[in-house]
């Protein structure tokens, strides 16, 4: 029985890779890569089991085994792409009359967070020489970006009375339409400044804080292309865009000061959970402050 079932694995793969090279004619690459994946799994198999015998909760169940063993969430989807490439396959030799894995799922893959600017990078990109509106105002822009930590989309809408001097804080809306106020420091406030200077002499629709040469509210688009503009000119080798400079901000603050919840307050973030993922801040570190910090915590030979 055993023998039996090894011989019709052995079978249906065969015939499956024939398929794939003559009537599908994917490429060599791919075809490897489906074969490793499916001889992956049927090593999981037991004795009398083979590709005709499964059924969705078997599978499922040697996807979570092959992510217990350290198999990576990239890995998986393409697990899960060679097991629904096959059983379509299958399912079209007439083999069987439902795809055990269709509606398989595989662990979501971590997006890759982004890497921030050091804080020599983020001063050299900031020491423009500004000597045209367009500069005076994108210098006000990163500077705004960098102090305060805003969304993309929470820069674009501010008017210019959001800004508020006396006090050096602006008013955001942020996500959900939730307000919040966030400080802002004095080397964005001087650029602020100039740039409204320079913006009186032009004839503005609304009060937009920054707007294009014609007056109209500057576009998302075009703040990511004049900031990927100024990266390259200040030569930062890394592409410079809003989200880059509101993680750099975060990281340094959380670096300087090791206060998470403050961070999060500042980055409008409704759970802590997300301001610890986006400032890449791992649990060991997050133990060793609270170690450090909490009454009760601190070991008993340190006290």
């Amino acid at each position: 029985m055993a023998d039996e079932a090894l011989s019709d694995n052995s079978v249906w793969l065969s015939s499956f890779e024939r398929y794939l090279r003559t009537e599908r004619q994917v490429s060599a690459y791919t075809v490897r890569n489906y074969l490793f994946e499916l001889k992956r799994v049927e090593k999981l198999f037991s004795e009398t089991e083979s590709w005709l015998s499964q059924q969705h909760d078997s599978l499922q169940a040697i996807l979570a085994k092959l992510h217990r063993k350290g198999l990576s969430p990239r890995s998986l989807s393409l697990t899960l792409s060679s097991l629904k490439q096959f059983y379509e396959f299958l399912l079209r030799e007439q083999q069987l009359k439902i795809n055990p894995a269709i509606s398989l799922t595989a662990p979501k893959q971590g997006k890759p967070l982004p890497k921030n600017m050091d804080v020599d990078s983020v001063s050299h990109l900031l020491d423009i020489d500004a000597n045209d509106p367009l500069s005076f105002r994108d210098k006000a822009i990163m500077e705004l970006f960098y102090s305060s930590g805003l969304r993309l989309g929470e820069l674009a809408a501010l008017n210019a009375a959001d800004i508020q001097f006396s006090e050096a804080q602006v008013k955001v809306l942020g996500k959900g339409s939730k307000e919040r106020i966030v400080p802002i420091g004095k080397l964005a406030l001087a650029a602020i400044t100039q740039w409204l200077e320079i913006k009186r002499d032009i004839a503005c629709e609304g009060d937009a804080l920054f707007v294009t040469a014609k007056g109209k509210r500057l576009a998302h688009r075009s703040i990511q292309a004049r900031l990927a503009k100024w990266g390259q000119e200040q030569a930062i080798g890394m592409k410079v865009h809003p989200h880059k400079l509101r993680h750099s901000f975060a990281t340094h603050m959380l670096e300087s000061s090791a206060d998470l919840r403050a961070v999060q307050e500042l980055l409008g973030h409704a759970n802590l959970s997300t301001t610890q993922v986006y400032t890449s801040l791992d649990f060991q570190h997050l133990a060793k402050v609270y170690d450090g910090a909490h009454p009760r915590a601190r070991k008993r030979g340190n006290s």
